[in-house]
């Protein structure tokens, strides 16, 4: 059984679907734990989807009702919240656009736009990052101040902006072509580079360092992450 498979070889022994069954502790009439574990993930394929579904869509399997449904979105919430503090308090370096993209994974999860600032120091290493906007982006409404300040703040080098398209396309439009370019501008100005405006998608991202989108199974394995999209440093 997962409990015990637990103490004897550790949780990183154990399987998505066994981590899943402790959560859940009780299966249903027609399925045992494990089972009904194992139905959880093939109806949301990944953990990243299961933490994206709300409890309406998680409840509706079968034998998992309000209880195991709001056990489970806890978890797998503060999985989320570790991760993201880790990697807010790791000095990381970020050299291209898929580890931002790997650093920012989470927002394919928010169902508005919103946008982050990455800063950096002149080692491009990270130096923190913070959600300066929620809803539509628009050029008009986020201004260089509210972008830069957080990085002022923290002597940045360098910023990274990272943007969502809930729609899980992340070509640029028209209005994330003119904030960057008015970013860009500012930072020469304020003496912070730019280095990259990322636009994340479903599965894909879009990098404008790089003009180009990439596709995230596709640039684990591609070569091209060494000829595209590589950052130099900040100085």
């Amino acid at each position: 059984m997962p409990r015990e498979k637990l103490i004897e070889l550790g949780s990183r022994a154990l399987t998505n679907s066994e981590l899943i069954a402790i959560l859940l502790r009780t299966g249903s009439n027609e399925m045992d734990v494990l089972e009904l574990s194992q139905e959880l993930l093939k109806k949301f394929g990944t953990l990243t989807r299961l933490l994206a579904a709300d409890l309406s869509e998680i409840s509706s399997i079968k034998g998992i009702g309000p209880a195991k449904a709001v056990t489970l979105k806890a978890a797998l919430e503060i999985g989320n919240r570790v991760f993201k503090e880790i990697a807010s308090t790791t000095k990381t370096a970020l050299r291209d656009p898929e580890s931002v993209y790997y650093l920012c994974h989470d927002m394919t999860l928010l169902e508005e736009e919103a946008v982050r600032i990455i800063s950096l120091d002149s080692k491009l290493k990270l130096s923190g990052y913070e959600t300066v906007s929620l809803g539509t982006v628009d050029s008009s409404l986020l201004h260089p101040r509210e972008v830069f300040k957080s990085a002022i703040k923290k002597a940045a080098a360098a910023i990274i902006v990272v943007h969502n398209h809930p729609s899980g396309d992340p070509t640029p439009s028209s209005e994330d072509i003119k904030i960057t370019e008015k970013l860009s501008d500012a930072g020469k100005i304020i003496g912070i580079k730019l280095l990259d405006h990322v636009i994340i998608g479903k599965g894909k991202y879009y990098s404008f360092s790089a003009s180009k989108s990439f596709d995230v199974l596709e640039v684990q394995h591609a070569i091209t992450r060494e000829s595209y999209g590589t950052y130099k440093t900040a100085r």
